[in-house]
């Protein structure tokens, strides 16, 4: 027996029907250099079609890649519904890629044109002999644009300029492409990840509410996360479906620009990465700043105890997830079941979460691939599936990331307790293999973070003669605890909480951790660091 519901499509239109119809009044506000600039929803859908006849004139056809290298900012908005409502592909460009990937991932992609703020165009001026068929460069600013060396190039206002403010959207498949992001390329060439109409709405919904992020049309949403990071994590595409105020920091993410947009915008939620949120920790700490009322999203990396007390002791309510360019990005949250609020409520939510509704999630064992049991202590890689976890990359690379029952392995290695949280151990890539059993370096650097000395810390696997490979631990000292911090300081520390064999066989204190393009620890620099200089210490016994 068939339903007698009918197929009506999934697709980004309807968000942009929704945040123009019935919330024409609520505000998209962006920081600028001066002051910052402030419109309505019904402003933005005026651009957005304006915008969309601006494409078709420019000869984007369905289907072709718009590329857009920006900040988060309302122009980057306008181009995340007009690309894909109008039928073509909405390509989100990361400039902290190095050159050789920016320009891999253009060409890979098959950009047609591309956006970019103006302080972003020298990344593309060092690439652009590299660019195949890129046909026109856009550069983002309120004037003309600026002399130089890309070709042709056009000013985006100039662009928009004069042309009818109302479209004839397109009829669309919910399954179309509507936006692809890279893998941020760490090991390899980046990947493509597609996403549909339908993914992303399914995505939206799925995080918006109260079991995932839980948003509201009432909230003020600040994603600190780039918009250029898988989507700024959907949040652009679930604050435009429920109509709520968006505000964006372009460029400007300093604690002092932060915290003002924070207080001044009134923002109730925000979301990024953990190296966003320590300066602006170190910030409130310096000047006592609360920031009662705003709840706060974590993601990228895991979120450390230190991090979670210090930012809850400034009234904020921290809650951290998982994801992946992969999953859209997010797949699970840490969100209280109502029979653990008795429970403690740091402790669930120093875990990355439970799926999702929607996600369905296996572990496997890394070695022999067979099911491990959900029981807090067996460890095993995730692997998941659901409407917006990617069933290939663009162009069937790596198809060997998916299994044969069209699960993707993730290559993250957790526990599940019996309540279905997710603790994540490690990548598989990460994970110390030392006399035979496997050491966790996420939460040895989970455990070094929480020293009151400490300000980051990053553990890798290094060769060993006899224990195949020992860990050795890079860590960065609070500005004022430079220079007075040892290696026995933090050892003495980490006794109580770990594993004697788990111990460090050296710490190595550094100016600073690097980073990759998406702001997470980049261990293969610190390998390459490491094996110039290898662990000296004997292992304990």
């Amino acid at each position: 027996m068939r339903s007698t519901m009918p197929d009506f499509p999934l697709t980004l239109q309807h968000f942009l029907w929704r945040s123009t119809t019935l919330f024409p009044s609520k505000e998209i506000v962006t920081k600028r250099e001066a002051g910052r600039h402030r419109y309505t929803y019904a402003d933005f859908g005026r651009r957005v079609a304006q915008l969309a006849h601006a494409l078709k004139d420019l000869g984007v056809g369905e289907g072709e890649r718009v590329g857009t290298l920006a900040w988060n900012n309302h122009r980057h908005l306008e181009l995340y519904f007009a690309a894909p409502c109008s039928g073509a592909v909405l390509h989100t460009l990361n400039p902290r890629l190095f050159p050789e990937h920016l320009a891999y991932v253009i060409n890979d992609a098959d950009d047609k044109v591309i956006f970019a703020d103006a302080s972003l165009l020298p990344a593309l001026q060092r690439i652009a002999k590299q660019l195949k068929g890129v046909k026109q460069f856009v550069v983002m600013t309120d004037g003309p644009s600026p002399n130089g060396e890309l070709t042709p190039l056009s000013s985006y206002e100039e662009l928009l300029a004069g042309r009818p403010s109302v479209y004839p959207w397109p009829e669309l498949d919910e399954r179309d492409a509507a936006a692809m992001c890279y893998t941020s390329g760490t090991t390899g060439k980046p990947k493509g990840v597609v996403y549909s109409h339908r993914s992303s709405v399914l995505h939206s919904l799925g995080i918006a509410i109260g079991g995932g992020i839980g948003l509201q049309e009432a909230d003020s949403i600040l994603p600190i996360v780039p918009m250029f990071h898988a989507n700024a994590w959907g949040l652009p595409y679930a604050a435009t479906m429920l109509g709520a105020k968006q505000v964006f920091a372009d460029r400007f993410l300093d604690p002092v620009s932060l915290t003002e947009l924070i207080r001044e915008e009134g923002v109730t939620f925000s979301a990024g990465v953990p190296s966003v949120w320590i300066p602006l920790l170190q910030y409130l700490d310096k000047t006592g700043t609360n920031l009662d009322g705003l709840r706060m999203f974590v993601g990228g990396s895991a979120l450390s105890a230190g991090l979670y007390d210090g930012l809850t002791g400034h009234g904020i309510d921290t809650n951290q997830g998982w994801g992946m360019t992969e999953t859209s990005p997010v797949a699970a949250c840490a969100t209280i079941k109502s029979q653990l609020t008795d429970q403690d409520r740091k402790a669930i939510r120093l875990k990355q979460g439970m799926p999702l509704a929607g996600i369905e999630l296996r572990l496997a064992n890394v070695e022999t691939g067979e099911s491990v049991a959900w029981d807090g202590k067996s460890v095993g890689e995730i692997q998941v599936r659901g409407p917006w976890v990617t069933g290939s990359y663009f162009r069937g690379v790596d198809a060997d990331r998916f299994t044969a029952d069209g699960w993707l392995r993730t290559g993250d290695v957790a526990n599940v307790d019996p309540e279905g949280y997710i603790a994540i151990v490690d990548r598989t890539k990460d994970l110390v293999k030392s006399g035979g059993e496997w050491i966790s370096s996420v939460e040895l650097e989970s455990a070094i973070m929480g020293h009151p000395k400490v300000l980051e810390a990053a553990v890798i696997g290094v060769p060993h003669p006899k224990w195949q490979e020992r860990p050795v631990a890079y860590a960065v000292a609070k500005p004022e605890f430079k220079g007075s911090v040892s290696q026995d300081e933090i050892l003495d520390f980490l006794r109580p909480l770990v594993a004697k064999w788990w111990l460090p066989d050296e710490v190595r204190f550094i100016d600073e951790i690097p980073k990759t393009s998406v702001g997470k620890f980049d261990k293969k620099v610190l390998r390459e660091r490491a094996l110039k200089a290898p662990a000296a210490a004997a292992p304990s016994e």
